[in-house]
């Protein structure tokens, strides 16, 4: 579903995010990446959806290679992708209902597309009740799973979290891991980066852990830190 092959990729002010990357994420799989800031998770996420494009390596994504995809070829690859932020990035002058329709609208959805897919989706969500309301009548909760709603209005292959419970207290946190665990088990494959050490403890799933643009270990049922408990590896 998702390969990685000797990736490299470094910014214009000379910072090298990702350095000889090499990973591959299958048909369904959760997957936690993990690392502390600057190590290059969202860095990886963003190649995956072509909001950036490597130095050097390949990276495919359903079989299509995004590092060289055609620009106008783009939009199809995303509706393939969901992608939910740490700010959910709604728009706050639009309802719930508005914001997640505003997703198939812009494909050129037809209507009747429109009105069959955004109540699936909130109803997904545990949102239908609440989709007349704006965002900023919502709790944070509720905001991002407005945010991930959106995200799967078109029926994704892959969904990817970039730190999507960095702004909510652990009860939310609790709810937004559990609907995300729901939506893999539908067959989605989930790929989560996040500092939510208690999260990926909990979980017991996958953990990939970059460190310096490097993955540094790669767990089929991982923590946080290698070894329950473990103190993190700080580069110099």
């Amino acid at each position: 579903m998702i390969e990685l092959r000797g990736v490299t990729l470094t910014y214009p002010n000379g910072t090298r995010a990702l350095d000889d990357i090499d990973l591959e994420i299958g048909k369904a799989d959760f997957v936690f990446l993990v690392g502390h800031s600057g190590t290059g998770k969202s860095s990886l996420l963003k190649l995956l959806y072509r909001e950036a494009i490597p130095d050097s390596g390949e990276v495919i994504v359903d079989g299509i290679r995004v590092d060289k995809l055609r620009r106008g070829k783009v939009a199809a690859l995303r509706r393939n992708i969901g992608v939910v932020f740490q700010d959910f990035k709604l728009l706050t002058h639009k309802t719930v209902w508005e914001n997640v329709a505003f997703a198939l609208q812009v494909t050129g959805a037809r209507s009747k597309d429109v009105m069959r897919q955004v109540p699936r989706v909130l109803d997904l969500v545990g949102l239908s009740h609440k989709s007349r309301m704006l965002p900023s009548e919502l709790s944070g909760g509720e905001q991002q799973r407005a945010a991930i709603a959106r995200a799967l209005v078109n029926n994704p292959k892959i969904l990817l979290c970039d730190e999507p419970t960095g702004n909510l207290d652990p009860s939310n946190t609790t709810e937004i891991i559990e609907l995300l665990q729901r939506i893999n088990l539908k067959g989605t494959t989930v790929l989560v980066a996040t500092h939510n050490q208690a999260v990926v403890d909990r979980m017991r799933r996958r953990v990939v852990r970059l460190e310096n643009g490097r993955i540094l270990h790669d767990d089929e049922r991982g923590y946080y830190f290698r070894g329950l408990g473990q103190s993190p590896v700080l580069s110099g």
